[in-house]
């Protein structure tokens, strides 16, 4: 299975019309992916807070329409990352959505863990309730984002679901890297799953964002690792080798919580 992970620099000069345009192009780069993976809230920055109210969108809005289109033409799976969504009711949600190659919608995630203490995504926007698992032909793809990521209770959720490789998209800050990279590995160990985490580049309303967006094996090894900057990250993995190493190794068997 190939997969490329996109890793937007978000520029406070370029238009979201513009970044959006932009990045329909770079999925349409990836012809002869099977996965494509953007990152979280690649259109606004995932810290301009002072843009989510303005940038909203309906879950069929723009973006959406942008990313179906790039994923049919392209032909491949598409995660799309997340959106600003703005549902009937008025809520904002950080909303993942996930494309097949025909361009349909395949699902949609609201961010169940926001991040901000009392302030920023938490208090801006409501609370997805719902996990999220997408059967792809050659594995079944848990759903989750950035602050997410802290939380292992959820993936464990993901993995009784189904789950054989853990797709998160970021906007995670450079003064937390380490954690990133720590606690990607520490989930695709304890989760015997590969974990493709997607991170955005540049700088979020004056917060520099980590990059580095990273793929790792069902052991905990780094397959690929991106850089600082704005670039595509391809690799190859074997979706095999979850179920292998859950039969070689068979930890989850001995779960008692």
């Amino acid at each position: 299975m190939r997969a490329s992970l996109i890793q937007i620099a978000v520029d406070e000069d370029e238009s979201v019309d513009s970044r959006r345009g932009r990045v329909a192009s770079l999925v349409r780069d990836q012809a002869g992916a099977d996965l494509v993976v953007l990152p979280e809230l690649w259109s606004t920055g995932a810290f301009a807070f002072e843009e989510f109210e303005r940038e909203a969108e309906p879950l069929r809005g723009p973006t959406y329409e942008a990313m179906a289109k790039a994923a049919s033409d392209t032909g491949v799976w598409l995660h799309a990352g997340s959106i600003p969504e703005r549902a009937p009711d008025g809520t904002l949600y950080n909303t993942s959505l996930v494309f097949s190659p025909s361009g349909e919608l395949a699902a949609s995630y609201r961010k169940i863990h926001r991040f901000g203490f009392d302030k920023g995504e938490a208090v801006l926007m409501g609370r997805g309730e719902d996990l999220v698992t997408v059967r792809l032909p050659a594995t079944t793809v848990g759903v989750a984002t950035c602050y997410d990521l802290r939380f292992p209770e959820l993936f464990r959720g993901l993995v009784d679901a189904g789950a054989e490789t853990l797709v998160i998209p970021a906007g995670w800050p450079e003064r937390r890297r380490a954690h990133w990279t720590l606690l990607a590995q520490a989930r695709a160990v304890e989760n015997q799953a590969f974990v493709l985490a997607c991170g955005t580049a540049g700088t979020h309303a004056g917060v520099p964002q980590a990059g580095h967006s990273i793929v790792v094996d069902p052991w905990g090894e780094v397959l690929a690792e991106a850089g600082p900057g704005e670039e595509v990250l391809t690799v190859e993995f074997d979706p095999g080798k979850v179920a292998a190493t859950r039969e070689q190794f068979p930890a989850l068997k001995d779960r008692v919580l």
